[in-house]
């Protein structure tokens, strides 16, 4: 992998340009109308690029969060920042920071979720997030989440493009347009679709292995990304590389919540990356850390403890199969 060398490789950063409170919580049965009285309660500061460093820091690699804040709920996400003892940078915006609810019906164990589009951020605040970038000494940065109303499409291009002359690796996990802008403008390190955001990037269905392993491993000929990690849910997922592809499977767990499966998957990965392990290592590392974050119910994301015990379960990523397109082959 193409990490940095110098003294500062370790140091991710993560840009979050629509971070979120998360607030969780328990109802016996989810009714219309009705006052529903919850308990367990919970609250966290989130957003993509944020839950990458709430994870990355109980690991143990040293992190920074960058990231959006503003109105009457800004400081309250500062704070909540800054209980989780993340070393952060914050860059104020005009809107409101929006509030994102999980509700589990205990009754059905089911789960729901609200999140809010997020404020709109004028010209002058997107410059400023650039700016941020300039400035922020990292060795690979992590742009990850949605981008809220009035950010350019191509920004995380811009971003990448950005951090690139400076050396920086750059991961992305984002969707839509922002997520087709980036894979198109290049330089990536690891890109990390989940099956859907993947065909949405391609435009077509991807109904199976082979066509999902194609559809990765094209990012990668172009010379788009180096890794291309796409996340199957409870399938497993599917790791592009050079090399071809390979498969590992989903393990065998009950979920107790979605929140946050996909942002622990990347912090896995790139904490085993910019500690010296290979992409195949990291690949078991991402499996590990998005099933440690389904284990919880809420927005707690994935434990060191968690992560290190499933990780004994994970075996090595193996090519899946022998088909006709020769896209895995064993």
């Amino acid at each position: 992998m193409n990490l940095p060398a110098d003294t500062s490789s370790r140091t991710v950063a993560t840009l979050t340009m629509n971070p979120t409170i998360d607030v969780s919580y328990d109802v016996e049965r989810v009714r219309h109308t009705h006052k529903m009285r919850t308990d367990n309660e919970w609250y966290a500061p989130g957003g993509g690029g944020i839950n990458v460093a709430r994870v990355l820091s109980r690991l143990g690699t040293p992190s920074r969060c960058i990231y959006t804040a503003g109105g009457a709920t800004g400081p309250a996400l500062d704070g909540l920042i800054d209980r989780h003892q993340l070393a952060r940078t914050r860059i104020p915006i005009e809107g409101p920071t929006r509030v994102a609810s999980a509700v589990l019906e205990r009754e059905t164990g089911k789960e729901y979720r609200f999140t809010p589009q997020g404020p709109h951020l004028g010209e002058d605040e997107c410059r400023a997030c650039l700016a941020a970038l300039e400035e922020v000494e990292c060795g690979t940065l992590v742009l990850s989440g949605s981008l809220p109303p009035g950010v350019p499409d191509d920004f995380y291009a811009h971003a990448t493009a950005l951090m690139r002359k400076r050396g920086v690796a750059v991961v992305l996990d984002s969707s839509g347009k922002a997520l087709a802008s980036g894979i198109e403008g290049g330089g990536l390190l690891l890109v990390k679709p989940s099956q859907g955001e993947l065909a949405a990037f391609v435009g077509r269905p991807l109904e199976n292995l082979e066509a999902i392993g194609a559809a990765a491993m094209a990012i990668v000929e172009a010379g788009r990304a180096q890794l291309v990690a796409v996340t199957m849910g409870h399938e497993g997922a599917v790791l592009a590389r050079k090399s071809g592809p390979l498969l590992l499977p989903a393990l065998k767990i009950e979920a107790a919540s979605a929140v946050g499966a996909g942002d622990s998957f990347v912090a896995g990965m790139v904490h085993a990356l910019v500690n010296g392990h290979d992409e195949l290592e990291a690949f078991r590392w991402g499996i590990a850390a998005g099933s440690a974050a389904v284990l919880r119910a809420g927005t707690d994301l994935a434990r060191p403890d968690d992560i290190k015990r499933l990780l004994e379960q994970v075996g090595a990523p193996v090519a899946h199969g022998e088909v006709e397109a020769g896209v895995f082959r064993r």
